[in-house]
């Protein structure tokens, strides 16, 4: 199966037309990491990532996979070892650089860890950029942008490390427990409270 998907996708690039390949580390960036889905063309190639410890998705986000014109394919990894979905990315984004060398290679991950690759790659002229979803924003540029959405509405001596907690913290719970370990219930809870736009994407209620 592996093998019919690859010689389909080198195909597609035979017609002239730019093939960007993107490996989703799903535990890491969950839904948000999916955001620019829409914008995808049909030559580009998504795999996602995921384990026994992340494999739900959203009806909502089942529509928009399902509407997207990139082809999609899902690699369950096995787990039992630390790091075990990193190591499996890794070592296949090697074979898929082996079998399409002209492609534009992203993974998307939150992991600084994989900067390495990265860097490893580029020393052999290959690009592989690292960015926190399919808009091909990295984690400077998603920084940013939440901090200007927020600067309006967070004391600004509070900015970056609100900024920090919400890059952080997966649950909305862990959010607020570290205002509150550093700002006390009452402040921490006046901000939570601004913060709720922002957290639609975190767990919890």
């Amino acid at each position: 199966m592996l093998e019919t998907l690859l010689k389909a996708s080198i195909r597609i690039n035979e017609r002239g037309w730019s093939m960007s390949i993107f490996l989703i580390d799903y535990e890491n960036v969950g839904v948000p990491g999916l955001d620019g889905l829409t914008k995808l063309h049909e030559t580009d190639i998504i795999y996602i990532f995921y384990s026994e410890n992340a494999d739900r998705l959203t009806f909502g986000l089942h529509k928009r996979l399902s509407e997207s014109r990139a082809q999609i394919i899902y690699m369950k990894i096995g787990v039992g070892s630390k790091n075990a979905l990193d190591f499996q990315l890794a070592s296949f984004l090697g074979f898929l650089i082996g079998e399409k060398p002209d492609g534009k290679f992203y993974i998307v991950s939150k992991d600084k860890g994989f900067e390495c690759l990265s860097k490893f790659w580029e020393k052999r002229k290959m690009k592989v950029d690292c960015v926190v979803s399919l808009t091909g924003k990295n984690i400077e540029e998603e920084i940013n942008d939440l901090e200007l959405s927020l600067v309006n509405i967070v004391d600004p001596k509070y900015l970056k490390m609100v900024t920090g907690f919400l890059q952080k913290y997966k649950t909305k719970q862990g959010v607020n427990n570290a205002l509150v370990k550093e700002l006390g219930t009452t402040k921490a809870g006046e901000i939570y409270k601004l913060l709720k736009p922002y957290m639609n994407d975190k767990k919890g209620v």
